[in-house]
């Protein structure tokens, strides 16, 4: 499987994510009308980025990157981190402190504290899948159902609590579903168009019953998607293509029933739910009364 294992995101990715956040909190003029009023450009402060629940951090070196492409010539600033993405925290846990004028830190906080409680929102939910499939031979996936535009953020934070992700895009991993099947005209047609067009390609393939699922591997996939299987029928796939392709498990699957699927001998299980449906970790930024 052709799988995203390095663990820091994508810096342009990344860029481009603050970018479109800067401009829809500061506009074009990347300005803060109430601070710039209320406060002297002289002034400074330190501040604490805080936890307000428990959960797994991620997104870090994001939020320092926030304050850093707001103003790239700010002559003061810092920026601290007390513990490492992919860490378990509580509540009242500092997670950096950073420094500089109020009116950048002001300009900054939305930002860095919208996109950080989204990444470790989506790293806590990670983690908790992560830790019900502990002891089994399963890894956890995402998939791309993702928040438009922080595809990169929302993967990144999938990795940074023990998850891997299962593909970037459309771009980089051909998957052959049921709409490719029925235009082929059969699972083996549509494999056999897709490796002539993309030779280099890997190539997995959506399996709704165990006889697609051997009719994939017969026809050279070596990863199949294993489609709404109860339990019982993916034991009969492990059973029938075990070993010779890498099996992923998906369908509604939660973490009531996660431990049951791993339990069938799947390699991996998917769920959307990591990142569509991941509720912020709350997070807030305590600037210090002098």
């Amino acid at each position: 499987m052709n799988r995203a294992v390095v663990l820091a995101p994508d810096p342009a990715a990344i860029d481009r994510i603050i970018a479109a956040a800067l401009d829809e909190d500061l506009g074009v003029d990347r300005r803060d009308v109430t601070s710039q009023a209320i406060f002297d450009a002289m002034t400074t402060a330190t501040a604490d980025i805080v936890a307000r629940e428990d959960g797994v951090v991620a997104g870090l070196p994001v939020a320092r990157s926030v304050l850093a492409a707001i103003h790239p010539d700010e002559p003061a600033w810092s920026f601290e981190a007390l513990v490492e993405d992919g860490a378990t925290v509580r509540a009242g846990d500092r997670l950096a402190t950073i420094g500089g004028g109020v009116r950048f830190l002001l300009m900054a906080e939305r930002t860095m504290l919208n996109l950080l409680s989204r990444a470790s929102g989506v790293a806590t939910h990670t983690r908790r899948f992560v830790d019900v499939l502990a002891g089994t031979k399963t890894t956890i996936l995402d998939t791309r159902k993702t928040m438009p535009g922080l595809r990169a953020l929302d993967k990144y934070a999938v990795r940074a609590a023990g998850g891997e992700n299962k593909r970037m895009g459309l771009y980089d991993v051909a998957m052959i579903k049921d709409n490719h099947k029925y235009a082929a005209g059969s699972v083996s047609a549509a494999y056999r168009a897709v490796r002539a067009a993309f030779p280099d390609v890997t190539i997995q393939v959506e399996a709704d019953t165990p006889a697609e699922a051997i009719e994939a591997v017969e026809a050279g996939a070596d990863f199949l998607l294993l489609d709404n299987m109860p339990p019982p029928v993916l034991r009969e796939v492990v059973a029938a293509v075990g070993g010779r392709a890498e099996l992923e498990a998906t369908g509604n699957i939660t973490l009531e029933t996660a431990r049951a699927v791993a339990e069938t001998g799947v390699d991996f299980i998917s769920a959307g739910a990591l990142t569509h449906s991941s509720p912020i970790l709350d997070i807030a930024l305590d600037i210090r009364v002098p």
